[in-house]
């Protein structure tokens, strides 16, 4: 908690300029106009004349201000061209937004960054917990959302100040944690001297930002004292401190690390959970990441139930563990901040599945754990998970049963889903007790939507310890917890590869090309001999919209798509660029096999148009076709793929329906 004593303000600054490298009101973080925008934040006089003068005065924040009011995304029926138009038509509210978060893009994640402190990873977060805040102080009836959003903007501004101005960076921090007891708050301190929350206050109060942000900055890991100054925010606080800790349960924290906040227990005080439905903020949220996705490059997926549940469950969950008059014993303490918890540190289940029954074995002090998923096709329980590893070698393989044999009460277990203790007094053939030569074990179901996904065993057969029934409520909870991730990971990993899809051609789309050529420059230069890139752009394409209509047009694309998969090897790339062009990688390829490659598909996609012609009235389906082979004076693939541009552009004017190659052509060495 920060001390706000003029005193200790002043211990802070002392603190904070020990560890810059300039003075702080001389650092360049952000750009005066975006102060000017904060400040406006909190004149309730504010204009619609004053927001179009500040943006008027950046030329390039009004253009690209102007560029996203124009984007599809807005949908308006006529192209605006002046600011003060942008904003009597869309609002104080919108246009202020979008400045504000172009400034701070532009300025603060400039460039991605390659060391520890993502900036672009930090700045997903910002925009969701942004996004977040304010619709949940809609939904509380705030009278100001664009002031917590803003808030929620820059909630973790000292980071920023710490990565790009300090003596040692916020990098240098990340790179020197470990899995440790304290919160990130302790070990910034011990590691700075310095918090990034009390460094950002130094920050607002020299740039002298509206004290609700001011607050919020200062405060969102600790509710102020009633003596405070910023007391009087406690909501802002509050509803800042939600966003921000749904954020990290759901993997968008500021930076990737083990730690995460504690959801404070004043909050929950503060935010009456009842006036908020979670699924549907969530949904909407992601809806505005979905719009700002093509916009700034960021992409991740949109698992909105599952969230919502786990969102509720770990909510439930903070309050009883933070909540004082919430009594535990030891062990039960330790399950419910291991066992349940452990299931929600990752979307690998590689990860988090062992994580997950090594907590159970810890917690619960059983010998053995297993995960037992179903498998439908074979129809069998199959262990794809235990602890400790060592229970399964190679002569002693891991355990798989067919569900035609099982009976008694693992049955019930099966088919009632409910959670059973099974023993040789009862049930002396069940395959299990059998097959590992145990006595007795508990078996409870993994469920999603009452739906059976798995089963979670656990003996005693090394201690001989017995299992009582009270067992079987304590561990319900974790199956349930355990149910929610798996599939939260199956969700996550539909939701990503449909993020690396183009929906219409299911080719990859331009993100994916860029990240497949970025990891192929990034080898040695002779690992990268060989390679070729092509454009594919589709002849006259307009005429297929104008001429056939859209749908037609889309036929167009999807032809050349199918081609294209069809004669390209494993281990080559296609994908399509944008629009109808389409670019491909090859590998381990000459000359002659790359413009081989590019024949083949020219030809086939031309006798394919003269088998559809009636289809696109009379139209002729063709490619043009331009080739880049690798050169070593290439530093990065952006100029192999330029030349190729080139070469497709050189095929269109001389005729169109052809395949033009340029191997040599490099930039000369300096």
């Amino acid at each position: 908690m920060i001390d706000e004593s003029r005193e200790n303000i002043e211990n802070i600054k002392i603190a904070a300029q020990s560890i810059l490298k300039h003075e702080i009101k001389q650092l360049q973080l952000v750009p005066s106009v975006a102060i000017k925008l904060l400040k406006l934040t909190n004149d309730d006089n504010a204009r619609i004349q004053d927001l179009s003068r500040i943006i008027e005065t950046e030329p390039t924040l009004a253009a690209k201000v102007l560029r996203n009011v124009n984007s599809a995304a807005y949908a308006l029926p006529k192209k605006i061209t002046s600011i003060n138009r942008a904003v009597n038509i869309l609002g104080f509210s919108a246009v202020r937004q979008i400045a504000l978060a172009l400034l701070f893009y532009n300025k603060m994640i400039k460039h991605i960054s390659r060391q520890k402190f993502n900036q672009l990873f930090f700045w997903q977060h910002c925009l969701f917990v942004a996004s977040l805040s304010r619709e949940i102080a809609v939904a509380l009836k705030h009278p100001d959302p664009d002031l917590v959003y803003t808030a929620g903007l820059i909630h973790d501004i000292g980071k920023v100040v710490l990565e790009t101005y300090g003596r040692v960076t916020y990098s240098d921090f990340i790179a020197s944690l470990a899995k440790k007891k304290y919160s990130l708050i302790e070990q910034e301190r011990s590691f700075f001297g310095i918090s990034h929350t009390e460094m950002g206050l130094v920050f607002c109060l020299e740039w002298q930002l509206p004290p609700p942000i001011t607050a919020v900055i200062a405060c969102h890991h600790n509710q102020p004292p009633e003596a405070s100054p910023y007391a009087g925010f406690r909501t802002e606080i509050a509803i800042v401190s939600f966003a921000d800790y749904i954020a990290w349960m759901q993997g968008i924290g500021s930076i990737k690390s083990d730690g995460h906040p504690v959801l404070q227990h004043e909050v929950l005080k503060i935010i009456n959970l009842h006036q908020l439905d979670l699924e549907a903020l969530l949904q909407h949220v992601d809806q505005e990441m979905q719009n700002t996705r093509e916009f700034y490059g960021i992409q991740f997926p949109s698992v909105t139930k599952l969230r919502a549940t786990l969102v509720q469950a770990t909510i439930n969950l903070s309050q009883l563990i933070t909540d004082p008059s919430f009594r535990l014993d030891y062990n039960s303490k330790n399950r419910f901040s291991s066992s349940l918890i452990a299931a929600h540190q990752s979307l690998n289940p590689d990860e988090f599945l062992p994580w997950t029954l090594e907590a159970i074995q810890r917690d619960f002090a059983f010998d053995h754990v297993i995960m037992l998923n179903i498998d439908p096709k074979r129809r069998c329980l199959m262990a794809s998970y235990w602890w400790p590893t060592s229970m399964f070698t190679t002569e002693q393989p891991s355990l798989e049963i067919k569900i035609s044999i099982v009976s008694g009460i693992l049955l019930d277990c099966l088919r009632e889903k409910k959670a059973v203790i099974v023993n040789d007094n009862v049930d002396r053939n069940n395959p299990i007790l059998q097959r590992l030569k145990v006595k007795e074990f508990i078996a409870v179901p993994v469920l999603h939507h009452n739906r059976l996904i798995g089963v979670l065993y656990a003996d005693n057969s090394q201690s001989k310890k017995p299992i009582y029934q009270k067992q079987l409520a304590e561990i319900a909870p974790v199956a349930d917890q355990l149910g929610i991730a798996l599939v939260k990971a199956e969700q996550y990993e539909m939701e990503k590869k449909r993020a690396q899809i183009d929906p219409l051609t299911e080719l990859f789309n331009k993100r994916m090309i860029d990240q497949f050529l970025t990891q192929i420059f990034k080898r040695e230069k002779s690992k990268r001999e060989n390679i070729a890139i092509g454009f594919i752009d589709i002849d006259n394409f307009k005429q297929f919209n104008d001429v056939c209509g859209h749908q037609a047009g889309d036929d167009a694309l999807k032809i050349v798509a199918d081609i294209m998969r069809s004669l390209t090897r494993p281990g080559d790339f296609i994908g399509r660029y944008g629009g109808e062009e389409f670019l491909f990688v090859l590998k381990n390829t000459d000359e002659a096999g790359a413009y081989g490659y590019a024949e083949r598909i020219r030809t086939e996609i031309e006798h394919r148009g003269k088998i559809m012609k009636n289809r696109f009235h009379n139209l002729a389906l063709t490619v043009s076709v331009g080739i880049s082979m690798y050169n070593p004076r290439y530093s990065s693939y952006t100029k192999m793929v330029e030349i190729a541009d080139q070469a497709m552009y050189r095929a269109k004017n001389e005729g169109r329906n052809r395949i033009v190659m340029l191997a040599n052509t490099a930039p000369p060495i300096n």
